[in-house]
């Protein structure tokens, strides 16, 4: 799969704004650290594509999962009974590109309760829409995905959402425009 470079270039002050079905959680995006990774999700955030995208992995006190557009055109029950069925394509999908890694060599790419990070497949350079929240420090992550933000507000949210809730949309404060 071809790897996107994005054109948007993080000025540092960006917050993601999720308003989700269970709150509003805000997150300090880390432009400097993750570039690509910023740039990517503030794009994608921009033109709409999380709009009502439905969480679809939950593990608890590991991660909440969002981000699949393949769970745009099902309903909260429909992403609920599809959860752990291989075959219902739930955490394939994309935007049709993928990101390079932004994993090796940074000291400050560290997993901590709250933390923003972009899901992939096995491949490094493999991640593209699909992000998750940590529950909890999860630092046995840090040596293979990115972090790209850390949750300043609604923790609290993060803990409630469960498989099936919805993004419903994503704000970016303070990015370039």
């Amino acid at each position: 799969m071809t790897l996107y470079t994005p054109a948007y270039q993080p000025n540092g002050n960006e917050i993601a704004v999720i308003q989700t079905s269970k709150g509003t959680i805000r997150v300090q995006l880390q432009g400097s650290d993750a570039p690509i990774h910023v740039g990517n999700f503030v794009e994608l955030a921009q033109k709409g594509f999380y709009d009502n995208l439905k969480f679809h992995r939950y593990v608890e006190n590991f991660v909440i999962q969002g981000g699949d557009p393949n769970t745009r055109e099902l309903d909260t029950e429909q992403v609920k009974a599809a959860e752990g069925n291989p075959f219902a394509g739930l955490g394939t999908g994309g935007p049709g590109y993928c990101i390079k890694q932004e994993y090796v060599g940074r000291s400050d790419n560290s997993h901590e309760d709250g933390a923003l990070a972009m899901a992939r497949s096995q491949a490094p350079d493999s991640a593209g829409s699909q992000f998750y929240f940590c529950l909890g420090a999860q630092h046995f992550l840090d040596p293979n995905y990115t972090v790209f933000g850390q949750t300043i507000e609604g923790k609290d949210v993060i803990g409630q959402l469960r498989v099936g809730d919805v993004i419903e949309h994503i704000e970016i404060e303070g990015a370039n425009a």
